[in-house]
């Protein structure tokens, strides 16, 4: 099973490196985060790359995280920012006098 595809008795596909949907899928979020090693993200990107339902997920988790992050970004006002920075200076202030 080697470099190309094919399944396994539990219908789980197996593309490259012996890399199941189930290792794939397990692996998902270590691979959009980064945290594989080179030799692992490029066997897991092998089996997403001919394994459609697998690529899916990883296309859905990849936008769903670009969509949270846009929405999370809260907009701070200018005025907020300054009075926090100089409450900060004051209780810097007060701190270095004691």
């Amino acid at each position: 099973m080697g470099e190309g595809g094919g399944a396994r008795r539990d219908g789980s596909a197996v593309y490259g490196k012996n890399v199941d949907c189930d290792e794939a899928v397990h692996q998902l979020y270590h691979f959009l985060d980064g945290e594989l090693t080179e030799e692992r993200r490029l066997q897991i990107a092998e089996h997403l790359n001919y394994c459609a339902p697998c690529g899916g997920a990883v296309e859905f988790e990849a936008e769903l995280r670009m969509v949270i992050a846009n929405h999370c970004r809260d907009h701070v006002p200018e005025s907020l920012i300054r009075r926090i920075a100089n409450a900060i200076d004051e209780e810097s202030r007060q701190h270095d006098g004691h």
